[in-house]
């Protein structure tokens, strides 16, 4: 299996909980040097008191400006150049389509999706430079559209999309792209959906999970992780028999207490 070298710089986005703050310990206990970035320093600086790495560096920036992505330029500069990108922060949100406001799609968009491909963009020079890697964390839901969270979905498969022509286009540069797309996960975010889990019959994996089958992932230079349980099977049956998945969700959807809980606002 192939392994990132000890001591690759490795940023973590959305660093400061949940998955963020998985991968940042299994990082560090692969023995790599960290840039930690969240909007928030407290929680970063408490991922941070998590590791073995005297040598992190926390940065608080919102990858969703122009400010932010800048700052987060110049860390990199500063540490030395970057091996592994993960792009990992982002938003959840579910219920009804036709309850989405303009300020919650135009917020979950620019999170989840123009800011994770600006900020590739802006750091591919450095990941050039060391042949490096970039990871985005995306969903099975960016395979299977479900139902109450068309727009979670939609971003996860925008994400989806920009990893395979990312991978196609920066491969002759030597830089390897992996996607990695967890299902749900116990961390903070499930609380957007948590009156879904069970009408919906959701298995949810602990974060520290999600990091450890994502760190063999990266080891690999894979394009891409799916969990190994039943959703990698619905997945393929998403990509070869469609129609099989639009009955069961359609049955889901028009299931009432499905739509109850889809559409409470505690």
């Amino acid at each position: 299996m192939t392994e990132p070298l000890k001591d690759s710089i490795v940023l973590i986005t959305g660093a400061g909980s949940g998955i963020g703050r998985a991968l940042a310990q299994e990082a560090s206990r692969h023995g790599h040097r960290l840039i930690l970035v969240g909007r928030r320093p407290g929680p970063l600086q408490d991922t941070a008191d998590l590791l073995a790495r005297p040598d992190t560096l926390c940065l608080s920036a919102d990858i969703a400006t122009a400010e932010g992505r800048a700052a987060i330029v110049a860390a990199v500069a500063l540490a030395g150049g970057l091996d592994i990108l993960i792009n990992n922060a982002g938003s959840v949100a579910s219920g009804p389509i036709s309850a989405v406001g303009d300020a919650e799609l135009e917020q979950l968009i620019r999170t989840n999706v123009i800011a994770p491909i600006a900020l590739s963009r802006e750091l591919l020079p450095f990941l050039a430079e060391r042949h490096g890697q970039v990871v985005n964390v995306g969903s099975v839901f960016g395979d299977i559209a479900f139902p109450f969270f068309g727009l979670y979905s939609t971003s996860k498969f925008a994400m989806r999309g920009f990893s395979e022509a990312m991978r196609r286009e920066l491969a002759p540069k030597g830089i390897a792209v992996t996607y990695l797309a967890p299902r749900g996960t116990k961390t903070g975010a499930a609380d957007n959906f948590g009156a879904l889990v069970g009408p919906m019959g959701m298995k949810l994996d602990t974060p520290e999970a999600v990091a450890a089958r994502a760190w063999q992932a990266i080891g690999r230079r894979a394009r891409s992780q799916y969990p190994k349980s039943a959703e990698r099977f619905f997945v393929a049956l998403q990509r070869l028999c469609p129609g099989l998945i639009d009955r069961a969700l359609t049955k889901l959807a028009a299931d009432p207490k499905v739509v109850n809980a889809a559409t409470r606002r505690d």
